[in-house]
């Protein structure tokens, strides 16, 4: 989840849907998830090859960003009490893995140890089960360094090897920090400085005991001029502990107290034990016990000797029990080295997460001490277990509607592809909001019929799959084409394929756009082949111009249908036409004659309802090649001025680009699919009425 904010956060929203698709990473992360390391090197390992960057730089800018996302997740309180200076909190971090522990179960952190070299400079051992991420430490200390503790931090890598003094852990990391504050001055020159304050710090101790013999003697104003006078006016608080001669507890009282405690020597072997631990391990009663034949260190996963567990003191330990029976002990607690007795004193509790543990390790909580914290831990977090499974519930609910809400949203946009295909997108979202659609009158447009020539004959002589088939090829080329040219199709009869320009956006070079068209359709209609003499099929082009009358007919299925004679006089110049040939009527001729296209008479034909009318054929257009007709041509060149202004007013600022409400959006063609289940509707819609 971290990583897929710093990719958001740094490089855009964009960057993350890319580079998570690259990684074969599906949907969102959850809270308290598990996912395999190899989910998370695979995103690096992409982001690198992505962003043409060292992992090294990845990995440090993602430890950076980690810092701020602990803080940003609540954890920033946790953070700033974890220690009063950098090693401190260093030293702190494994107790914290351990507390988080608890709410995942399954988190396998790192570990860390500081050493303090004879000079006075700190090493950082990183001791890690995954192996090359090492280089997200210095991008978290250093993010630590700043905004903790007001200073800077530089480490360098001292070592990297395979782990010799430890068990479990495959990589083991020594980093030389050097740490400066905001003046620039590292922690060795501090040292030096503080060396040379050493000796006032030796002359004030030796002032505060003079003070203290002298104590019996002078009267409480004396020793108050003799520390001022000696001290030259300086006072420092300093605390002393004192310890009695003899420890005032009896034995037995002590094992009571600390049911769970374990005392042992450099051979490991038992010396002393808690009664509580003598309970449920009965074995530990024996003298001279060795304790590694009873308990395994887990945490942090050193080797059971004096020697390892001394180099990780201030780490917070865990022994397991051997399994007996049924029953596994889990103790975690401090060491503590007694130098005058060598011995090593266990001080620890019983690790449980709920009620549950409790029960499984054969444990009441009348087994712990009342002083013991483990009591309130047990049941503090039973209840945000109950409270992290309810928000795991609410999580996958949540993804569960996210899902589904994708789901819907790909069929919404199903239904409307499909409804904007059967009418215009400003009339279709008119009748979704329940609105009454008016007839309106164009006073110009081009209006373009097209047939397959001898398509009875086709039909007879062939199977009807083939003829499906051959039409969903026809006609998905045609819907393309539509696109290509911004022209709206009103409709498909069988072979007959209707098409009008200027209706219903009212365009100034919609009589070109339906001329290219219908160049377009001859072409295309060359590429599918006739099922019955496997040659290209021809089609049949008529074009007129003239006035209409559109509107929704219909309430069950409502058609945008025109109507006019201008619709009349379109069908006949097809059905009078030549077959491969484009056939315009007179109208249309004079709309197109100094427009570049390539215009020849055909001369008068008796047209049926119309009479002698003198026509023209439309060969091809001197301005444009073939390819871009077919919208085939590099870069989508523009062949219409309007379209020219159209991208102008992109251009602008957005106020300046909104358009009225009125004016309908640009019409969307139906994929083939879609299409094809239409033309296949249409067919056995003729068949019926033709029976």
């Amino acid at each position: 989840i971290c990583f897929q904010s710093l990719v958001i956060e740094r490089f855009g929203q964009e960057t993350w849907d890319k580079l998570s698709s690259v990684a074969g990473v599906q949907g969102t992360f959850m809270t308290y998830g598990v996912y395999d390391d190899i989910l998370t090197l695979r995103l690096v390992q992409e982001a690198c090859s992505m962003l043409d960057v060292s992992s090294e730089v990845v990995l440090k800018l993602f430890g950076e960003h980690f810092f701020t996302f602990c803080k940003q997740a609540g954890y920033d309180t946790m953070l700033k009490t974890l220690g009063g200076n950098l090693t401190e909190f260093i030293e702190n971090l494994d107790a914290l893995h351990s507390y988080l522990a608890l709410s995942y179960q399954e988190m396998n952190a790192p570990s860390f140890r500081v050493e303090k070299t004879e000079d006075g400079n700190m090493l950082l051992h990183y001791y890690s089960d995954r192996k090359g991420l090492y280089h997200i430490v210095p991008g978290i200390m250093e993010a630590v360094a700043r905004e903790l503790f007001n200073s800077k931090v530089t480490m360098v890598v001292l070592k990297q090897s395979e782990e010799d003094e430890r068990t479990g852990k495959k990589e083991h990391v020594v980093f030389l920090v050097l740490q400066s504050d905001q003046a620039g001055s590292t922690r060795q020159q501090d040292h030096a400085r503080h060396s040379r304050v050493g000796g006032l710090h030796v002359t004030l101790r030796r002032m505060r005991e003079r003070c203290v013999s002298l104590a019996g003697r002078r009267s409480g104003w004396d020793l108050v001029r003799t520390v001022v006078l000696l001290g030259k006016g300086s006072r420092q608080c300093t605390f002393s502990p004192c310890y009695p001669d003899k420890l005032w507890m009896e034995e037995e009282t002590f094992c009571d107290a600390f049911p769970f405690h374990i005392v042992f020597d450099e051979d490991l072997k038992v010396k002393q034990t808690g009664v509580k631990i003598q309970k449920f391990i009965p074995g530990l009663q024996t003298g001279d016990t060795r304790l590694d034949k009873y308990f395994t260190i887990t945490h942090p996963q050193v080797t059971f000797t004096i020697e390892s567990i001394r180099k990780f003191i201030n780490s917070q330990f865990v022994l397991k029990s051997h399994r007996d029976k049924d029953t596994t002990l889990k103790l975690r607690g401090q060491m503590l080295w007694m130098g005058s007795l060598r011995c090593m004193l266990f001080l620890c509790s019983p690790k449980l997460r709920s009620l549950q543990e409790l029960q499984d390790g054969g444990l009441n909580l009348a087994d712990l001490a009342h002083h013991d914290a483990t009591r309130d831990l047990v049941l503090l977090n039973q209840q945000r277990l109950a409270e992290m499974e309810l928000t795991n519930q609410l999580e996958r609910k949540k993804e569960e509607l996210r899902i589904l809400s994708c789901h819907l949203e790909a069929e919404k946009k199903k239904t409307e592809a499909l409804l904007y295909a059967m009418l215009p997108r400003h009339v279709a979202n008119q009748l979704k909001e329940g609105k009454t659609v008016e007839a309106g009158e164009f006073e110009v447009c081009n209006i373009l019929f097209s047939d397959v020539v001898t398509f009875t004959n086709i039909c007879a002589a062939c199977e009807p799959i083939h003829i499906v088939h051959m039409l969903n090829s026809m006609y998905s080329k045609f819907d393309r084409l539509t696109n290509v040219h911004d022209v709206y199709k009103v409709e498909t009869i069988g072979d007959a394929y209707m098409v009008v320009g200027g209706v219903p956006v009212p365009r100034e070079s919609h009589a070109c756009r339906v001329a290219n068209f219908a160049l377009g359709m001859r072409t295309a209609a060359r590429e599918v082949t006739n099922p019955v003499t496997d040659k290209p099929i021809q089609i049949r082009v008529g074009i007129h111009t003239g006035p209409v009358l559109a509107g929704v007919v219909g309430q069950k299925m409502p058609r945008y249908c025109l109507f006019g004679d201008t619709v009349n006089t379109a069908s006949r110049m097809e059905s009078h036409g030549v077959p491969d040939h484009i056939q315009l009527s007179p109208t249309t001729y004079s709309v197109l004659m100094d427009t570049g296209f390539d215009l020849r008479e055909r001369g008068q034909i008796d047209v049926k309802g119309k009479g002698q009318m003198t026509t023209y054929f439309l060969f091809g257009n001197l301005r444009a090649s073939e390819e871009i007709i077919m919208g085939r041509a590099a870069g989508g060149s523009c062949l219409y001025n309007d379209d020219l202004q159209s991208e102008k007013e992109k251009a602008v600022p957005h106020t300046e680009q909104l358009q009225p409400a009125s004016k309908p959006s640009q019409h969307q063609t139906l994929c083939p699919a879609v299409t094809f289940t239409l033309q296949l509707f249409v067919l056995f819609f003729n068949t019926l009425v033709n029976i």
